[in-house]
């Protein structure tokens, strides 16, 4: 799964059995599974991490967890109804189905497995969270002109960005967020590019040439629009190719809803989305604390990766003999 793809998504492990802790942990590694658990135990702390801006693809939730029978079942009662979104996988001591449950208690899981056999549990990640195949060379393609891009606008930071993953969630990040539409004859959907507003304008603030009393909310707009589209026009260039003409009531559309106080986003779409952090440093001041830009693809309105090719650059042209140099 992990070479393929070469994505990994992260789960958030509410199991707090320790006897089988290192088979699960090693199960999460061969599955290409980011395991994060909570420090500490009890509802309330399970919900503020939900509350958060952490991104998952799902959660792997212990029937008992917090030690007592049954308070796995109300737990999940609560992230379902806060989180519907996120796939549940409920690991069981005896049987590796929902037996017993509700009809509407049943529904709310994705599968239950027991640690003996787990290979229903690997094909239910593999359905659930990691049904779509990304090329890697889009995903290296993707990385390359991103983080061109932002090196081109924070001239004064170094850009890293770490291993690309998938998620299931539709939480926003921060406060300021773009959004432009990606269309080409194999996919059709929307980037996104999400930031705390103050982390950034810090950055653009300590930019050469510019005056901390001169930047404002505006700046931020405009650098983060000016690297939506610088992003877009790499993406066009290398991968879109010559748009097919089509009728433009053929064209499916979903509505997008957006829900600002509980920093929700819905595309209409249940496949999980690919998600990229970006990490901006100051060069000239290590200690600084560093900066996440999340870049995210959702493409909703159609994905045909076995279509996709990248557009031939010159140099390659010229090399076929197909152009020559004047």
């Amino acid at each position: 799964m992990q070479n393929e793809k070469q994505l990994v998504s992260k789960v958030l492990v509410l199991d707090e059995d320790r006897t089988h802790a290192d088979s699960l942990k090693a199960f999460c590694e061969e599955c290409a599974l980011i395991g994060i658990r909570p420090q500490q135990g009890g509802t309330a702390n399970v919900m503020a991490i939900l509350k958060s801006n952490v991104d998952l693809g799902g959660i792997l939730l212990y029937e008992n967890y917090g030690g007592q029978a049954a308070t796995g079942l109300q737990l999940a009662r609560e992230i379902h109804a806060r989180r519907p979104e996120l796939p549940i996988f409920l690991r069981r001591d005896s049987v590796s189905s929902v037996a017993g449950f509700a009809e509407k208690d049943a529904a709310m899981f994705r599968c239950a497995y027991t640690l003996a056999d787990l290979q229903q549990l690997r094909a239910t990640l593999d359905s659930s969270i990691f049904s779509r195949i990304y090329p890697n060379d889009l995903v290296r393609g993707i990385t390359e002109m991103t983080r061109a891009s932002l090196a081109t606008l924070f001239r004064n930071c170094e850009v890293d960005v770490e291993t690309p993953y998938l998620v299931k969630d539709r939480i926003i990040y921060g406060e300021v967020f773009t959004l432009v539409a990606i269309e080409s004859n194999w996919c059709r959907g929307y980037m996104m590019l999400q930031a705390a507003e103050e982390a950034v304008l810090g950055l653009l603030r300590r930019e050469p040439g510019k005056g901390e009393e001169n930047i404002t909310f505006r700046d931020l707009n405009s650098v983060l629009g000016e690297a939506t589209n610088l992003i877009w026009g790499s993406f066009k260039n290398r991968y879109a190719g010559q748009l097919e003409n089509k009728d433009a009531t053929q064209l499916t559309q979903v509505p997008i809803i957006i829900n600002h106080q509980r920093r929700y986003i819905s595309f209409g779409s249940e496949d999980a989305q690919l998600c990229l952090k970006y990490t901006l440093r100051q060069k000239d001041c290590p200690d600084a604390l560093p900066v996440p830009i999340f870049q995210r693809f959702v493409f909703n309105l159609n994905w045909s990766p076995d279509e996709f090719k990248e557009n031939p650059s010159v140099e390659s042209l010229v090399d076929s003999g197909e152009l020559e140099l004047f």
